[in-house]
C-alpha cells in the first residue's frame, strides 16, 4: 500500500518515520517534501494530482484553511483519504471528497518512534477502502484509539499537546535538579529515563496513577511533601486550565 503525504510538515515527517516505509510526498515548499522522502526513502512528486494518482492512499496534511484548495487537486483522483488535519470533522472532509473513503485520525509525534497515540473516527464510507490495512499501518507507529468524534477535543488536549506538556515538566524538573548542581545533561537523562520507567510501570500495573504516587510517597516523607507543595501551587489546576484552553479554542 503506497502512502502519499500531501503536506510535509513536523506531523507528516513523524507519521512517515513511524510507518517506515517508503512513501511519496509533496508539499507547496518543495525542499521539505525531498526532506520527508529522504528520511523514509520514498519520493518527492511534482503536484498534489500525481501523488493521488500514484498513491493508494493520501494523507492529507496540510492546514485546514487549505482544505477545498488541495481537494481540486484530489479529489475524484485519490482512492482513499486519510485526514490529520486539526478542526475538520468528518462531515466537511466526506463534503470535498464525496465519493471516497475518508479516515480521520488525531496523531501525536512519539508516532516517529513508534511509541505515539492515534485517536480513529472512521467515515462513512470507510469499510469500502483499505480501513483495516491503514489500522494496521498506524498501529505499528503507536496505539489506534477510535473515538467518537465530539470526544476529539479534549483528546487532542490530552495527547496531541500532550507531548509538549509533559516537555515542559521535564524541562523544569531538568532545571531545577541543575541548580542543585547536576549537570545539566545529566539530570535531564535522569528525568527522562524517570518519565519512561513511569510510563512503563503505569502501563504494566493497570494505569493506577494514584497507586504509584501512593506507593512513593510514604507519610510524611519527603515526595509527599514535595506533592503538596506541587498541589499548593497550582500544578494541578494549571494542566486543567491549559486542557480547558485547548477543548474550548477547537470547539469556537
Amino acid at each position: 500500500m503506497k502512502i502519499g503525504f500531501l503536506g510535509a510538515g513536523s506531523m507528516a515527517t513523524a507519521l512517515a518515520r513511524g510507518f517506515a516505509e517508503p512513501a511519496l510526498a509533496y508539499d507547496v515548499d518543495p525542499e521539505r517534501a525531498r526532506a520527508l522522502a529522504e528520511a523514509v526513502r520514498g519520493e518527492a512528486v511534482e503536484s498534489a494530482g500525481e501523488l493521488a494518482r500514484r498513491a493508494d492512499v493520501v494523507v492529507l496534511a496540510h492546514k485546514p484553511a487549505h482544505l477545498e484548495e488541495a481537494a481540486v487537486e484530489v479529489a475524484g483522483t485519490a482512492k482513499a483519504v486519510v485526514s490529520i488535519v486539526a478542526a475538520t470533522p468528518v462531515a466537511r472532509l466526506e463534503e470535498v471528497y464525496p465519493d471516497t473513503p475518508v479516515y480521520r485520525f488525531i496523531p501525536n509525534i512519539p508516532a516517529e518512534v513508534g511509541r505515539g497515540v492515534f485517536c480513529y473516527v472512521a467515515g462513512s464510507r470507510a469499510a469500502d477502502g483499505p480501513e483495516q490495512d491503514l489500522l494496521r499501518l498506524f498501529g505499528r507507529a503507536g496505539a489506534v484509539i477510535a473515538l467518537d468524534e465530539p470526544l476529539l477535543e479534549p483528546a487532542t488536549a490530552v495527547m496531541s499537546c500532550g507531548p509538549a506538556f509533559l516537555a515542559l515538566v521535564v524541562e523544569a524538573l531538568a532545571d531545577a535538579g541543575s541548580r542543585h548542581g547536576l549537570d545539566p545533561d545529566q539530570a535531564l537523562r535522569l528525568v527522562v529515563e524517570t518519565m519512561a520507567g513511569t510510563a512503563a510501570y503505569l502501563d504494566a500495573n493497570g494505569l493506577d496513577a494514584e497507586e504509584l504516587r501512593a506507593r512513593v510517597a510514604t507519610p510524611g516523607g519527603l515526595t509527599e511533601r514535595g506533592l503538596r507543595l506541587l498541589e499548593d501551587r497550582g500544578l494541578r489546576d494549571a494542566l486543567d486550565g491549559a486542557v480547558d484552553l485547548v477543548v474550548e479554542s477547537a470547539r469556537a
